[in-house]
């Protein structure tokens, strides 16, 4: 494949919009990821922390192996498997996705009502189309 041949599929790609269309949706998505981790996190995970006994879930975690401390200086950082921010992270993408999912069906069902909306009626034919009409009949009946 030819320099030539790739350049002219990428200026047909941008000129569909197909690349503006996808910088919308990334930065679309990007605000949208934020403002449900907002809502994760301000607004869905207290009220559950509170409900469970005041767990944090990002402050759940794992220790492998205790901080090394010398002298009052923490000479290594202690080594933890952090799986309370790993289950924020999922609830996060959970809510995201059935998010989209919602949103995704709402377009759907609006397709939907478009498609099945009533067409409006054809015009009647005009006096000029029922003439011609006769005669391409009465020329079918010569025959």
């Amino acid at each position: 494949m030819g320099v030539k041949k790739v350049l002219e599929d990428f200026k047909a790609f941008a000129i569909k919009g197909n690349m503006i269309d996808m910088a919308v949706g990334i930065i679309i998505g990007g605000a949208f990821g934020k403002i449900i981790t907002s809502l994760v996190n301000d607004v869905i995970m207290p009220p559950l922390g509170v409900l469970i006994g005041g767990v944090n879930f990002t402050d759940l975690k794992l220790t492998l192996k205790e901080a090394v401390i010398e002298a009052g200086v923490e000479v290594a950082p202690a080594v933890t498997l952090n799986y309370g921010n790993f289950l924020q992270v999922v609830f996060d993408f959970l809510i995201v996705a059935f998010a989209i999912f919602c949103f995704v069906r709402l377009l759907a069902k609006l397709k939907r009502k478009k498609e099945e909306a009533p067409a409006a009626p054809a015009p009647a034919p005009s006096r000029e189309e029922e003439l011609l009409a006769e005669i391409r009949d009465l020329l079918k009946d010569r025959k």
